[in-house]
């Protein structure tokens, strides 16, 4: 066996502060000294497990509503802070989360930034988000994208506030140091396409002859919850149940069969009432939504018991089991996009807890 190295004396000690001091000011370091909180062993996110309960964030977006209007705010989101993340405005290392309201009859401004969003519709109905000169009407659970430095605005045509749960990739963008973006004086943009014309060209397993993909981002805009939620009963039926996912459906561009962005993943799954998943760990950090269902889920060492609107999030490589009290439904957003291109997302099916 290879004898432990001999420890350093005080003067061996002392020499090497003085060189390190010396090496500083021309701003250099040692990496001998640094390498293990560079390379790490497995991944050491610094977000972590948290849960934010609908019923209690309603009342805030309320407040905020009778505070200001959606024109003095741009936009009127309370963000989702990840209390490892003090200060940073991130619900994960790499992802940005909140929650944005919109009064009856009030607009959101038309703007634009190189970050790609996502929303996920949670209540309330007449609300509509139009993307470079299309406008989708949205309901509970649909899932719509704004892909990168895309006009897009907001409206409520309805009699009720709605709400609905943005997802960016802000963190990434900035990481890059790429971040643009461009506002208007406008409320909406001019509408140059007709109703649901992006639904009838992309959905139904039909493609428009000829089309070839224009963007990394898919020209589908909204994928209907209501068609998703069909699709998971049909499968729960026919069987046969995923351990570590219950019935997962990942939301796909039409015209690649790949992610519905470039840098961020989305899925919804159904957790049959009663069932428990198997441990299961990735390295996408996840932000779920709880569409239907009550339940619990245990992510690394925090437990969480979750109802409807409920958002909880699994930082990268947390272990994460989730059990359904009644039958459940889970949309979920993450980087995996980003970490597949890259060739680095690694997945862990019915892992230890070591």
């Amino acid at each position: 066996m290879t004898p432990p190295p001999r420890p350093a004396s005080v003067e061996e000690l002392n020499a090497r502060k003085a060189f390190y001091d010396e090496i500083a000011r021309q701003n250099l370091a040692p990496l001998w000294e640094r390498v293990g909180g560079l390379v790490t062993r497995s991944p050491q996110p610094a977000a972590r497990p948290v849960h934010w309960k609908y019923s209690s964030v309603r009342p805030h977006l309320l407040a905020a509503g009778a505070l200001l209007t959606a024109k003095e705010a741009e936009r009127r989101v309370l963000i989702l802070a990840n209390p490892g993340l003090p200060g940073r405005s991130q619900v994960t290392d790499s992802l940005f989360a909140g929650i944005q309201i919109l009064l009856p009859g009030e607009r959101a401004h038309a703007h634009r930034h190189t970050a790609s969003a996502l929303r996920l519709f949670l209540e309330g109905s007449g609300a509509y988000t139009a993307v470079n000169g299309e406008r989708t009407n949205m309901e509970r659970g649909d899932f719509v994208i704004t892909p990168s430095w895309t006009w897009h605005d907001h409206g409520n045509d309805g009699h009720d506030p709605v709400i609905w749960l943005d997802g960016l990739d802000v963190p990434i963008v900035n990481l890059f140091d790429t971040s643009f973006s461009e506002g208007s004086e406008a409320t909406q943009i001019p509408v140059s396409h007709p109703p649901h014309d992006c639904e009838a060209r992309y959905t139904g397993a039909l493609l428009p002859d000829g089309c070839k993909p224009e963007s990394l981002s898919s020209p589908l805009l909204n994928y209907r919850y209501a068609r998703a939620r069909a699709s998971l009963a049909e499968m729960h039926r026919n069987g046969p149940i995923d351990a570590c996912h219950g019935v997962k459906l990942r939301y796909a561009n039409p015209l690649t069969g790949g992610s519905v962005m470039p840098t961020m993943s989305a899925a919804v799954q159904l957790i049959p009432a009663g069932f428990r998943t198997a441990p299961y760990r990735s390295t996408d950090s996840t932000v779920f939504v709880v569409v239907e269902g009550r339940g619990q889920s245990k992510i690394a060492d925090a437990s969480f018991d979750w109802a409807e609107n409920d958002v909880f999030v699994a930082p990268s490589w947390s272990l994460q089991q989730h059990r359904a009290e009644s039958e459940a439904v889970l949309f979920s957003f993450s980087d995996r996009a980003a970490q597949e291109k890259l060739g680095i997302w690694r997945e862990q099916r019915e892992a230890s807890s070591s």
